[in-house]
This record gives structure tokens, sequence and C-alpha cells, in this order.
């Protein structure tokens, strides 16, 4: 008898893919300073480029795998995703030097479209009033792998920094046993629709938004708050060893409160601030508080302060699943796929850019040649993407937006 798709199996998928994700966080620019010789700042910028790499890789093939999901369904491409990333973490495991990273993170980005593929998945199986709340499901196993990933990945860093990625490696290939086995299909053949490489390729997926109005015009505003958080995550272990003298372990620990706080916010407030507000207001809440931890992150002069702003910070989470909300609603079920794979590309362009700038004005003040040191340069920097992020949103709900979170459309000109 098959399966019926539910939440649960997507969710379970999505922990552990976010788990192996953790485990190796606090190790992998501590490994790479390594081979750089204990170079932070030269460090820093390896650290961008990979990053940036994975991206690239994502930007060209996410649309790809977004369109074959909606051809052939989302299981497989789920599937492939993670046998692709369990290779990416046995390659770094090994690693003898810094090209097999590079190797390493080439394959995984070529492979890496999990995330949207659950997206679509899980736009498949809710119902259009039910899919704010329900994105919330992602950043809810994305903050419960972290609880455990990253704390234990510090730990086991502290032993060997290669031993997470072989931790990691067999997480990421029992999960993919466990989808080849338990992950049932979300979207019903009748439903499927012909692969399109006009809608495959980069930039014709995006192309294909104008379609979507309001998609389209919140576009701006997924980019830079994609590449605002890219420059945090490409930073965060490097500024917090530089300027507050972290271990891998407590780096470990930061990350474990980013996680449970995500679980908490995406998984059980969204569900009932997002009605609350709808989710255009929650939207624009979410990305005002963000903005503002992200000042407190540069700003803090003792690392202690950080976990304080960290709590704060968390209730930023409810934008992503009011965007996300916002944005499925509008879009037919059999280009769900096709969507998400536009969405992931616009967001892997984030991830070209953001990596390199975050470490690049990181590496620049705390340089010779710098004019003042400033650490935090960077926060500031991404604090000042999300506000733009902010304003650019109101004006795409403005235009566009439904008046409500119940999907009315608002009168031109009126406001949200």
């Amino acid at each position: 008898m098959a399966r019926v798709p539910a939440l649960g199996f997507i969710f379970v998928t999505l922990f552990l893919d976010v788990l192996g994700i953790g485990l190796v966080i606090p190790v992998l620019p501590k490994l790479v300073a390594e081979f750089r010789g204990g170079d932070v700042s030269a460090a820093s910028h390896t650290v961008g480029v990979l990053v940036a790499l994975y991206s690239l890789l994502q930007f060209l093939c996410a649309p790809v795998l977004g369109n074959l999901s909606d051809r052939y369904g989302r299981r497989p491409v789920i599937l492939g995703s993670l046998f692709g990333s369990g290779v990416d973490y046995l390659l770094l495991a090994w690693a003898p030097n810094l090209g097999w990273f590079f190797l390493g993170r080439m394959v995984a980005g070529i492979t890496g479209a999990n995330f949207t593929a659950a997206s679509a998945y899980i736009a498949d199986i809710s119902p259009p009033e039910k899919r704010a709340g329900n994105f919330g499901l992602i950043g809810a196993a994305f903050g419960l792998g972290f609880i455990a990933g990253p704390a234990v990945g510090g730990l086991l860093g502290n032993a060997s920094l290669r031993l997470p990625f072989l931790v990691a490696a067999g997480v990421t290939l029992l999960n993919w046993l466990y989808g080849l086995w338990i992950l049932p299909e979300s979207l019903p053949v009748r439903h499927r629709r012909s692969f399109d490489w006009r809608r495959a390729n980069p930039l014709g997926s995006l192309l294909a938004l104008r379609t979507y109005p309001l998609v389209l015009a919140l576009s701006g505003t997924f980019f830079l708050i994609h590449t605002a958080q890219n420059m945090l995550h490409a930073t965060w272990v490097l500024y917090t060893g530089y300027r507050y003298g972290w271990t891998a372990g407590q780096v470990g620990v930061s990350l474990a409160i980013v996680g449970l706080m995500a679980a908490l916010v995406q998984g059980v407030l969204a569900r009932r601030l997002i009605p609350a507000l709808g989710e255009p207001r929650a939207m624009l809440m979410g990305l005002a508080i963000s903005a503002t931890a992200m000042v407190g992150y540069g700003w803090a002069p003792r690392g202690w302060m950080i976990y304080v702003i960290l709590v704060f910070g968390s209730l930023g989470g409810i934008a992503g699943p009011a965007a996300q909300g916002l944005i499925s609603r509008t879009v037919a079920m059999n280009e769900q796929g096709a969507v998400q794979g536009a969405l992931s590309s616009l967001a892997s362009v984030s991830g070209i850019v953001g990596p390199p700038l975050g470490a690049g004005v990181f590496g620049w003040f705390i340089g010779g040649r710098a004019p003042v040191a400033l650490p935090g340069a960077a926060f500031f920097f991404a604090s000042a993407l999300m506000l733009t992020a902010l304003t650019l949103g109101w004006r795409a709900l403005r235009r566009h937006g439904p008046r409500t979170g119940t999907g009315a459309r608002a009168a031109p000109g009126s406001t949200d």
C-alpha cells in the first residue's frame, strides 16, 4: 500500500539533512585556516570563495532540478540532493589539500536542491490557508538540526577537525536510505507538466517570474535578505573566534541556540503570529527585527551579549514563512517546483555575492590597510541590506500584495 504524503516525512528528511550541515559549520573555516598556514584573514577570503562556488553551481543547476521535480516528482530530486551531499562530506573528510574542498563544493552545488524540492513538496500537500504555517516547519527542522549539529560538531572538532565530516557523511547517507524506503511522492502524475528548457536555464527561470507580479516584485527583497544572511554565515565563525576568542565548541553552542530559537519561532510561534498579523505585516516585522539584530552582532563588545541578541533576533524568523506563504498562494500546483527553483537560483546568486562580500569586508577591517579596526563591519553592511529589503518589500506589497493574509488582492495604490 502506497504511503500518503505527510509533513512528518519531509520534516524528518530536512531535520537529518540540516543535522549533517550543522556538524561541519564550526570546523570548516578552521580547517581551511590550517591549509592557509593559520592566516585568518586569508582563510576568510578562501571560505568566501568556497561558498560562492557552491552557490554558482546551485544557481546553474537549481532551475533544472526544480523543473525536473515538476516533471518527475519531488522525491527523486530530494534523494539525489541527499546523495550528493553525502559524497561532498566524504570528499571533505579525506581532502589532502584545498583543491579537494573545491571539488566537494562543486558536487554539493550541482545536487543541492533539497530545500527547493522540500518547499514545493510542502506546497503540494498544504491548503493555501495553512501554507505559511507549514513552511515554518522548514525553519523548525533547520532549528532542531542546528541544536544538535553545531554543538556535536564543535565537540567532535575539538578532538579532530576531520571527524565531523565523517559523521555528517554517515548521517546524510542514512537520511538518503530513509528517504529511499520511506519518503512518499507528493506530486500526483496528473498534475505534472513537461520539462521546459526555457524555464530550466537560470535566466529563463528568472524571467518566468514575470508571470507572477507579486513574486517578481518581491524578488529584490528575496535577493537582499539572502545576501545579508550569507554575509553573516560566511563570517560568523571567523568573527567570533577573532573578536571573542571562541573555540569550535563555543561556536557550536551559539549555533545550537540559533537552532533552538528557530525551532520555537518558526515551528511554533509562526503558526500563531502569522495568522494574527497577516503575511505582509509578519514579513515586514521580521525584516525589521533581523536588521536590528545584525547591528547588535557587529556592536557587541562582550561575547555573552551575542547570546542575548540571538534570542531577540530569532523573532525575525517569521519573515521567511510569511514570504513563502505569500508567494506560493499565487503559483499553480504544477509550477511550484519551477518557481521555487527560480527563487533558489536567485538565492544562489546571493550566495555568490554574499560570502565573498562579507568575508572580504571582515578581512579588510581586521587587516593592516583598514583606516579603522572594525571587526563588525560586515554585520553593519548586512543590516543596511536588510533595511533596503524591508523598503522594497513594503513597496511590492503596496503595489501587488494582498490586503490581509487571506489572499485577497489590494486595490492599486493601497497599502497593506
